[in-house]
């Protein structure tokens, strides 16, 4: 399956972005699907995952509240809605797919999209 991710850019803090990943070659609701983060000098990290009905889902504590992920498998694409942004919000974003109904661990996801920059000024 391949995947990719856009609507990535610059963000004022308090503001909001919202990412959308695209899946081809295999129908999404076959997938878990995933959100994580890397920012420059740390590890990838898991940020939200959803299960392949989207009547699951599963947060990072520090954007529980503020970030909501969502499907839509009949367009085969994942959503992450990030609102009250913050500074610390900054770093590329990946969209990642696991071939079982859930996933909460970053080596469970065995496809994943190029990223996407998200920048949060202050």
């Amino acid at each position: 399956v391949q995947l990719q991710a856009s609507g990535g850019g610059l963000a004022q803090a308090g503001g909001s972005l919202r990412l959308s990943c695209a899946a081809s070659g295999r129908p999404s609701s076959s997938f878990a699907m995933g959100w994580f983060r890397q920012a420059p000098g740390k590890e990838r990290e898991l940020v939200a995952a959803i299960n392949w009905t989207g009547g699951r889902t599963n947060y990072a504590d520090s954007v529980k509240g503020r970030f909501t992920i969502s499907r839509d498998n009949a367009k085969n694409t994942v959503y992450l809605q990030m609102n009250s942004l913050k500074p610390e919000n900054t770093a590329v974003y990946y969209c990642a797919a696991a071939p079982r109904p859930m996933a909460f661990h970053k080596n469970e996801y065995d496809y994943w999209g190029q990223g996407t920059l998200v920048t949060v000024s202050s």
